[in-house]
């Protein structure tokens, strides 16, 4: 999760909890980038995805905070899961933490949201007749 000075120590580890939670409940690999866009950005953020471990497992949330962007990249098997209009509505709720000035909400609060959306649904099918 590179970020440079945009977070304390604490809110780094925050972060890096928040990936591991939304693993751990989803089962999909998590990265987050946050910094400047070295293109246009989603370009960038799917760039950066494919140099993912396993990108069809993975989901990659990268925000430039000078150019004011967000973009969600899901591989394809996530996107099994978690459709564009899902993702989009948590992009929506990460903006509105963003624009109060709380990056660190608006990541953690999206991951959560992110992994409970794309885990997939329980089977409730029994063996008993």
């Amino acid at each position: 999760m590179p970020g440079g000075e945009a977070f304390t120590d604490a809110q780094r580890q925050d972060i890096v909890r928040a990936i591991a939670d939304a693993e751990r409940v989803s089962g999909w690999a998590f990265a987050v980038e946050v910094g400047a866009s070295s293109a246009e950005p989603r370009q960038y953020a799917e760039a950066l995805h494919a140099r993912l471990p396993d990108p069809a497992r993975s989901i990659l949330v990268q925000v430039d905070p000078g150019r004011r962007t967000l973009e969600i990249v899901t591989g394809d098997q996530v996107r099994r899961t978690l459709d564009n209009r899902s993702a989009g509505l948590v992009a929506v709720a990460m903006q509105g933490s963003f624009a109060a000035g709380d990056l660190t909400r608006g990541l953690t609060t999206g991951l959560q949201q992110l992994a409970a959306l794309s885990r997939g649904a329980t089977s409730l099918h029994t063996d008993t007749p």
